[in-house]
């Protein structure tokens, strides 16, 4: 059983053909909108992995909330844990140029009212395992992972975007996952002086006790515990959208866990996730479901 504690947002996606700089007016063509939010991204990843979740997080009461609300119940997602704020639904602005890379602003709104004790004590339990991004308060994240922790939940934290959270919360997410610029950000914090990933994953995890995940894009992803590290590569893709790949891995990751599979081998299934998600546009959009991913699995090298 998965639980994820985190935003949920509805996204305005711009196709520009180039991301624009400081005080520049890109034009584009047209725009679509899309569900997202890191914890919703998440939840339906796993979900469509084949996992069952729960999703704690808040919506406004408006056409956005609806829209998620909807989207989340279609994809499989027990929503009985999403509450109703007065605050409007959360909402980003992605920019996402020819190359498929994007540049994205969000707007918190009822996320920002998220709180570690909308999820009860029967969610944290022994066989749980409790997902968790940084779109959510960063004190609430704090204390639902300690939480979880004394109560017997595996935890996976997803430290996206990059934000400050005390070392005891940092110790224990079981496993922590960033991509190669929160991984800088965070060994600054922590006086980790490697510059590599793998050298970088692999000194967090002595300074955590547990096991780091830095993605790398198209260069794939390193994994490390205090003893062992892992590397994995990334299906050869032409990537129309990059938005919503790294919670294609974090959710796929946490399925592939939950159900009891080898570290080695579910780094290797999130890493497929990634790079499908990036064949479509929109974040919950390019999702992959689970047979994508499995008639995939031969098309990449397992973890080295």
């Amino acid at each position: 059983m998965i639980t994820v504690f985190g935003s949920i947002n509805v996204d305005l996606v711009f196709p520009v053909p180039i991301l624009p700089c400081a005080g520049e007016t890109v034009l584009g063509s047209d725009y679509h909108v899309a569900l997202g939010g890191k914890g919703a991204n998440q939840a339906v990843a796993a979900a469509r992995d084949g996992a069952k979740v729960s999703l704690y997080g808040r919506i406004g009461r408006d056409e956005f909330g609806r829209m998620a609300r909807a989207g989340l119940v279609a994809a499989g997602v027990d929503v009985t844990g999403v509450a109703e704020s007065v605050a409007p639904t959360g909402c980003a602005a992605i920019c996402v140029d020819a190359a498929g890379r994007n540049q994205i602003a969000v707007a918190g709104g009822a996320n920002l009212e998220l709180r570690a004790a909308d999820v009860p004590d029967t969610a944290l339990g022994p066989g749980t395992t409790l997902v968790l991004q940084m779109e959510a308060p960063a004190d609430e994240v704090a204390a639902l992972i300690l939480r979880a922790r004394a109560h017997g939940a595996d935890v996976i934290l997803n430290l996206a975007p990059a934000r400050a959270l005390g070392h005891d919360a940092l110790r224990g997410a079981g496993i922590l996952v960033v991509n190669e610029s929160e991984a800088a950000a965070l060994a600054h914090t922590q006086r980790v002086t490697a510059s590599e990933a793998a050298a970088i994953a692999r000194e967090l995890a002595s300074v955590f006790g547990n096991t780091v995940v830095v993605t790398l894009g198209e260069r794939g992803t390193v994994g490390a515990t205090p003893e062992k590290d892992w590397s994995v590569g990334a299906l050869p893709v032409t990537a129309l959208d990059t938005t919503g790949a790294g919670d294609a891995f974090v959710g796929v990751l946490a399925a592939a866990c939950d159900r009891g599979e080898t570290f080695a081998t579910a780094l290797h299934r999130a890493s497929i996730a990634g790079s499908l998600a990036c064949l479509a546009p929109g974040a919950q959009p390019s999702l992959p479901t689970k047979a994508a991913i499995d008639a995939r699995l031969g098309d990449l090298p397992l973890p080295v």
